[in-house]
């Protein structure tokens, strides 16, 4: 990704390395300075439009630099200009409301922090452990209102023993125990110790032949192959594919962003239609349901206080993608300000997807037909921690957009006491016990639905009682309702009446006269299970709602604020819909919450099968019809036929 095709295309290596230098030679970046993150601050949607129609200039490219002092917390938000070659703005962060993402430097230093605490190393004794034989997870400390922490920039501390040399410490919680620790000063502030629980000592070595069953002989290979290469063009960060065409980037936050993507309708005349001006996964958050003493304050925004995008995976043909595949590597900053190639770090392919329309007909000789649905991939993963996520667009052939989270890796494990004594969490082997939690994910959608002028109505099935319009009594409607207002747009799933929300052109209309539109569809699983008072609710509020909208400002990007480590709360959604700006008829923005709720079980351990979740958006009058028509038969020579009956 060296090419800069867009406006929006992301920072090259170059750029990166540029803007580096401009915040050392702005004298910013002394030694104990890092580079907490380094991204694209993208152009005013209306500006890159305006370029890309030859109406307006290129927008100037500008580079979003935060840096942390590690030795006195102070933190900047900087803004560098690389078309004028300067650093256009500085801006401290005080940390009132919210500050730095964790750096993964500050992560490796805990565990030294720790060793030199007596009161960790007497807790240990306690437990027949020293330092040396733990590993400490440092995680994330949310906002407790705990006595002595506010201003200072805290972690929280869990360990697990490393009983095994070969196997996996995550199997050996040492539980009834953990560390607060200033960041800054580099020491200790608390330990809570609330009695020594058994260690877990079975093994985990799944990874290992000896620790897995005998390999499953009777598998045979599957392989994938396109004899004539994929179907799929890419040039710079550009993809076209059948009907669709659109850009991709990769930000350390975020990771995978896709901009402005658009549908060649077949019926009218290959005119390229805009959906989806951007789309991402603005936020995540894993709240836990253990309100142990050393737990309770489990809950980890892996996207904005970690930056899960810099964890990419490297990946593997054969392994992770399977067929014709087209890697492409990501090129981000470390936390010295130098550039990291992650290479393969983005997977794109194609895959068949079964029956995509079929037909028999028994009064139209020679009418048998039937077409196969593919539809094109591209993604990512990423490791926090324990857990491994991966991220899937799917792109239809028939306009259906898709994203799929997976979810795997391995379980933050804890000490069994028993589902009567302790019912927060499920026991997965002998003594080891897995606390109850949520993963729950916001995409934000950057509509912009045949143009920028869009509405959403909320659609709701409605059941119809007898009467004598309905004398049998199995009629059934719908009933449509008109988003106003962002006060209007903080919505909520309802399974009960199959509830849709429909992004409607304003402007444009199908052959029969209808709004042109898109159709988010939820999966209807619980949003946030905390209680609305608790800590969590006030800093995740978006995970309260199944749906925010909000009119487009380039300033509201995330959904839990720009700063969130440490954040008390109310920043992002809730402040972005404060001004109930009118919806109807403007540039719009749907910031989807998904996600599941995992009450762990056996199969779960040692490693997790892929959990799926996630939504759709499906065309909705958008065409005039059915717009796969010109998708040809496959042609089954090698099964002596042919898929298809008619010519």
């Amino acid at each position: 990704m060296t090419t800069l095709t867009t406006p929006v295309s992301s920072l090259t290596a170059t750029e990166i390395e540029r803007t580096a230098a401009l915040v050392r030679e702005a004298g910013l970046a002394g030694e104990s300075v890092r580079f907490v993150y380094v991204g694209l601050l993208e152009p005013h949607k209306q500006e890159v439009l305006a370029f890309q129609a030859g109406t307006g200039p290129r927008p100037d490219r500008r580079a979003r630099v935060l840096l942390l002092d590690t030795a006195t917390g102070d933190a900047r938000d900087v803004t560098v200009d690389l078309t004028a070659d300067a650093v256009a703005a500085i801006v401290d962060v005080d940390g009132s409301q919210g500050g730095m993402p964790v750096l993964v430097e500050e992560f490796m230093s805990v565990d030294g922090i720790l060793a030199q605490e007596p009161a960790w190393v007497d807790a240990l004794a306690k437990r027949g452990l020293t330092a040396e034989q733990v590993r400490c997870a440092p995680l994330s400390a949310g906002v407790f209102d705990l006595p002595g922490e506010k201003g200072r920039r805290i972690i929280r501390v869990l360990c697990f023993a490393a009983a095994d040399p070969d196997g996996h410490v995550w199997a050996h919680p040492v539980d009834g125990l953990s560390a607060y620790v200033d960041l800054i000063e580099k020491k200790a502030t608390e330990i809570v110790d609330i009695g020594v629980f058994p260690l877990p000592e079975e093994p985990s070595r799944f990874h290992l032949p000896q620790g897995r069953p005998a390999p499953l002989e009777t598998l045979r290979p599957i392989e994938i192959t396109q004899p004539d290469g994929p179907s799929f063009q890419v040039e710079g960060d550009q993809i076209t594919w059948a009907n669709w065409s659109f850009h991709f980037g990769f930000d350390a936050r975020e990771g995978l962003v896709l901009h402005q993507l658009a549908y060649a309708d077949p019926d009218h005349d290959g005119e390229l239609r805009p959906v989806v001006y951007r789309a991402s996964i603005a936020e995540m958050v894993v709240p836990y349901g253990d309100p142990a003493p050393v737990r309770f304050w489990q809950n980890y925004f892996d996207t904005g206080e970690y930056l899960f995008g810099r964890f990419a995976n490297s990946l593997t043909l054969g392994c992770d993608c399977l067929g014709e595949i087209h890697y492409v590597d990501v090129d981000l900053a470390d936390e010295a300000g130098d550039v990291r190639r992650i290479p393969n770090a983005i997977c794109l392919h194609e895959e068949d997807y079964g029956t995509l329309w079929k037909h028999t007909d028994i009064y139209t000789p020679n009418s048998a037909e039937v077409r196969r649905q593919r539809r094109l991939v591209i993604s990512f993963f990423t490791t926090v921690g324990n857990y491994d996520y991966g991220f899937y667009w799917y792109l239809y052939l028939d306009g259906r957009i898709e994203c799929e989270a997976k979810l795997t890796g391995i379980l933050f494990a804890s000490a069994y006491r028993g589902l009567e004594e302790w019912p927060y969490a499920s026991e997965v082997a002998p003594g080891l016990a897995a606390p109850f939690h949520q993963h729950l994910f916001s995409a934000r959608l950057d509509m912009m639905v045949d143009g920028l002028r869009n509405a959403v109505d909320e659609v709701d099935a409605v059941r119809v009682p007898v009467s004598p319009e309905n004398p049998y009594g199995n009629a059934f409607s719908y009933a449509r309702t008109r988003i106003a207002s962002e006060a209007e747009g903080v919505r909520s799933a309802d399974a009960s009446v199959g509830r849709t929300w429909h992004v409607v052109s304003t402007e444009r209309t199908n052959r029969l006269g209808q709004p042109t539109g898109y159709v988010l569809r939820a999966e209807q699983n619980p949003t946030l299970l905390a209680d609305p008072s608790s800590s969590i609710a006030a800093r995740a509020a978006f995970t309260t709602r199944d749906l925010w909208i909000t009119r487009y400002t380039p300033e509201e990007r995330y959904p839990a604020g720009e700063f969130v480590n440490q954040n008390p709360g109310g920043d992002g959604l809730p402040a972005y819909v404060a001004g109930d700006r009118p919806l109807d008829g403007e540039d719009v923005v749907l910031w989807h919450t998904f996600g599941v709720t995992h009450f762990p079980r056996p199969e779960d351990w040692p490693v997790m099968p892929v959990d799926h979740v996630g939504f759709s958006l499906t065309p909705y009058g958008f065409f005039d019809r059915n717009p796969t028509l010109n998708v040809p038969a496959n042609e089954a020579e090698h099964r002596g036929g042919h898929c298809h009956h008619g010519d």
